[in-house]
């Protein structure tokens, strides 16, 4: 693994641009850093907002390999200023140094001619997008250990970065504000791994911010008061996580487009990054009627236990959530302790997981799994590590 310094990110030998990939099976070099190669496999996904997401082989020395990673390349910003603010995000992901948190380790984003783009650490399993849309198929939700399990995990990852400090102790403020199923993995072996810092917030002294009237990430997934433009808090985050949870737990998104209500919401300047899963004028008619009881109606068959961590999290007014994520995890896991006959960790979540794709991988022709390109079509359960029937 390339060295990484805690200072910034390595931009040195880094090429000014990537090539087109080949077909998997043909690989060539793309670039070599710090003596180690990385050799191009496949391109997996070209996003709405331009960026590109290629896998590619990492070999060591003598040309032993050490395994996928990933490059990130970035949309080029046209402005100075929006190129400063690209690069403070990368720098400010690179600080981000946790088990559940995939891992950046080298990037160029400082030179205003050249592409932007962050080799980042390769999470071999589906992303929780990929499974929710699998249980929807099968008709049946991920398990209640499933969802114990990687809120508890996603809940840790989000308590580390809201308490990151600089070098001199000076917190950094950190918000993700963009937690969706489409930003958590599971790694191979059923790690939990949150994607995608790039939208993060952050009051790192002297850092460009987004513009005023830009709002980051998914606004399906986002709390009521960042669609008011007021001040983000870890609260924040938790909302976003207890929204995710409800569709994990459920199969049912908490905020639903037939549930719009008649009168359309005002007319706003606010405008999205990247097309969201519900359009931002629905998101705001449905968030003007939020209440306990809709959450309850998206509940309702769960456990109490289960339904008060979700209520408590989803709370309208930012000071009646949980005050931090780790009290949130520490309820999550309490309910786990409590409720669960036997311990439901990696092993469990990675086998669950095989077995969603697998049975809802039969309707895989008339359905979209999750993120276009990243997981091939066409798997059996044999072919996930399940035994054959």
């Amino acid at each position: 693994m390339p060295k990484r310094s805690d200072d910034e990110v390595t931009t040195e030998d880094f090429p000014s641009s990537l090539p087109a990939l080949p077909s998997r099976g043909t690989p060539h070099v793309h670039f070599e850093v710090e003596g180690v190669r990385y050799e191009g496999v496949r391109e997996l996904e070209v996003r709405p907002n331009g960026e590109r997401l290629l896998e590619v082989e990492r070999r060591v020395a003598d040309g032993v390999l050490s395994g996928p990673c990933l490059i990130r390349q970035l949309a080029n910003p046209v402005t100075f200023i929006q190129r400063q603010r690209m690069y403070e995000e990368v720098q400010l992901a690179f600080r981000l140094n946790h088990p559940n948190i995939a891992q950046i380790f080298h990037a160029r984003a400082d030179d205003l001619e050249d592409a932007a783009y962050a080799v980042m650490e390769y999470v071999g399993g589906p992303s929780l997008e990929t499974l929710v849309c699998a249980a929807l198929v099968r008709g049946q939700p991920l398990s209640e250990g499933f969802g114990l399990y990687v809120g508890a995990e996603v809940a840790d990852a989000l308590h580390y970065a809201h308490t990151l400090t600089s070098e001199k102790g000076v917190p950094l403020g950190i918000i993700h504000r963009d937690v969706s199923p489409r930003h958590i993995a599971l790694g191979l072996h059923g790690e939990v791994k949150v994607l995608d810092f790039g939208a993060a917030y952050s009051v790192m002294v002297g850092r460009e911010e987004s513009p005023e009237t830009l709002l980051r990430g998914d606004v399906a997934y986002c709390c009521p008061e960042y669609l008011r433009r007021e001040k983000l808090t870890p609260r924040s985050d938790v909302f976003s996580l207890g929204v995710m949870l409800v569709e994990v737990l459920t199969c049912r998104h908490l905020f639903e487009v037939h549930d719009v209500p008649g009168v359309v919401a005002k007319q706003t300047r606010l405008r999205t990054e990247v097309p969201p899963s519900l359009p931002l004028h629905q998101m705001q008619a449905l968030m003007e009627t939020f209440d306990l009881d809709v959450v309850e109606k998206a509940v309702a068959h769960l456990n109490e236990d289960l339904k008060a961590v979700l209520h408590t999290a989803l709370r309208l007014n930012p000071e009646e959530r949980f005050a931090t994520a780790a009290d949130m995890r520490d309820a999550l896991r309490g309910i786990a302790h409590a409720r669960l006959r036997e311990p439901y960790g990696r092993a469990e979540a990675a086998k669950e997981a095989a077995r969603v794709v697998s049975e809802g991988g039969k309707l895989r022709d008339q359905v979209e799994f999750g993120e276009a390109g990243r997981y091939p079509a066409g798997l059996d359960a044999h072919e996930l590590g399940l035994k054959r029937e």
